[in-house]
């Protein structure tokens, strides 16, 4: 039985090709590609890239100002925060959360539109494996192609589970028995009828906006479809905490708002979502506002 796509990147002793990460004695991160006969330079001196050839991973290399690096494989979250974008990456905690509040499972039939840089296509991809499907859409050509060299380079080759359409979604669609679609782009209630055609029952919708404008739009037009369940929002933030002997506190930086992440489920044909039980506060549809329920809210 074959290995999975890129397995073997990610074990055994270094080899030519292979990305390799330092850090540095203060937790500074450098990351190169293994080539023969290369040397890799920095402030603190250089050393021969021959020397990680052929060492297991874990190693410690010295330049030759006698400074210590650590070098490892690049973790997936470490290889998409610095590898060449064209656009914005979703970033490892939005990523992590759309795997698993949108359910990505090995073999999964997913659809994704706003590829960006490739780095949502790379975490997706190892989800669902050689056996599942892939099928990115991204308006801009000089994106799609970043992301394809970014995705290839993690890979180390072209991924048999990936498919990338340059176009427009709701345009180019034509997928069905989708199990899983993921939304990163301005406007993605542009695409609604397009992908509620081609989700399967209980199917899961996930969107990724940056704003609280977008959020709402997004939300209202769900429900106005009339084809999915009641969608939850959320976003997530992460703290780093500093542990030192009795010196336990959380750091002064974190990584806050991001985006916004929603997700609604697919309903059975000719099935109309049940009606909400909280019904919207007065006020919250303003004179001002002009999306979907623009009568007030009223139903």
């Amino acid at each position: 039985m074959s290995e999975p796509t890129g397995a073997a990147r990610r074990r055994g002793p270094f080899k030519v090709g292979d990305q390799v990460q330092l850090t540095d004695p203060k937790g500074r991160h450098y990351t190169f590609t293994l080539e023969a006969g290369k040397n890799f330079h920095t402030h603190k001196g250089s050393f021969p890239h021959d020397e990680l050839i052929g060492a297991p991973e874990g190693s410690v290399v010295r330049t030759t100002g006698n400074v210590a690096y650590l070098a490892l494989r690049p973790l997936l979250p470490d290889y998409v925060l610095s590898m060449p974008r064209g656009a914005a990456v979703v970033y490892p905690k939005d990523a992590g959360q759309i795997l698993a509040f949108a359910d990505i499972f090995p073999g999964a039939r997913v659809v994704e539109a706003g590829v960006g840089s490739g780095s949502l296509s790379s975490f997706l991809l190892r989800a669902i494996g050689d056996q599942g499907m892939l099928h990115s859409y991204e308006r801009r050509e000089d994106f799609a192609e970043i992301a394809q060299q970014n995705v290839e380079r993690y890979f180390g080759g072209p991924h048999p589970a990936w498919q990338l359409t340059v176009g427009d979604l709701q345009d180019n669609l034509s997928d069905t028995d989708v199990d899983r679609v993921i939304l990163d782009m301005l406007a993605p209630w542009e695409c609604l009828e397009a992908v509620s055609k081609a989700l399967v029952p209980g199917g899961i919708l996930c969107c990724y906006v940056a704003t609280t404008t977008q959020l709402a739009r997004t939300v209202e037009s769900i429900r106005e479809i009339g084809s999915f369940n009641e969608p939850t929002s959320w976003e997530s933030m992460i703290r780093n905490w500093h542990v030192e002997g009795l010196a336990v506190r959380p750091d002064h930086r974190m990584i806050g708002h991001t985006g916004f992440l929603l997700t609604a489920r697919r309903l059975a044909d000719g099935v109309e979502p049940p009606m909400r039980r909280r019904r919207p506060a007065k006020g919250a549809y303003g004179e001002d506002y002009t999306g979907p329920n623009a009568d007030g809210g009223n139903r």
